[in-house]
């Protein structure tokens, strides 16, 4: 898919199509995350290194349940 670089008010962006934007779940207002990977970019709907601090935090919680229930009651 081919996208044209535009003048945006006083910016340059891109338009992006409608399926693109279904398919990230983006809507008007939302942001995106460009990340560099060794094949080029790659576009986000999420914060990337928020997800690994919460895969992090997640499997912290698994390994320490016993302490997590405890700091619950």
């Amino acid at each position: 898919m081919e996208l044209k670089v535009t003048k945006i008010g006083n910016s340059l962006g891109i338009i992006m199509p409608k399926e693109v934007l279904t398919r990230l779940k983006l809507d008007k207002g939302d942001s995106i995350f460009i990340t560099a990977t060794p094949d080029g970019y790659r576009l986000l709907p999420y914060d990337p290194g928020f997800a690994e601090q919460m895969n992090t935090a997640r499997e912290l919680m698994r390994k320490r349940r016993n302490v997590v229930n405890e700091l619950n009651k």
